[in-house]
């Protein structure tokens, strides 16, 4: 999350338009896929320090519930003690 914080910083300060390349929010640690999505839907996701943006597939039933589905992404919300530590950890907390 954190490496996205700073990219959508960057966005903000060149003041990109359209999608940007961001990385997979799922928990695998080896994770580094990209994903595309624009500042504007980075930031509705963020609005919640709970939810994540992840790769279709790279959904964990046992930590978190989808909440939505779009072409490019799944939106996904942690649940219980991962939704706290989710919380804790927020970076803009």
């Amino acid at each position: 999350r954190e490496v996205n914080e700073r990219i959508a910083e960057l966005n903000q300060t060149f003041e990109v338009e359209g999608r940007s390349e961001f990385l997979c929010e799922c928990g695998h640690e080896s994770c580094r896929e990209p994903v595309s999505i624009s500042l504007a839907e980075y930031e509705d996701i963020r609005l919640s320090p709970t939810r994540f943006f992840v790769l279709p597939g790279h959904e964990d039933d046992a930590i978190e519930k989808v909440v939505s589905r779009t072409e490019h992404y799944v939106i996904v919300e942690k649940v219980g003690a991962a939704a706290e530590e989710a919380d804790e950890l927020d970076p803009r907390s």
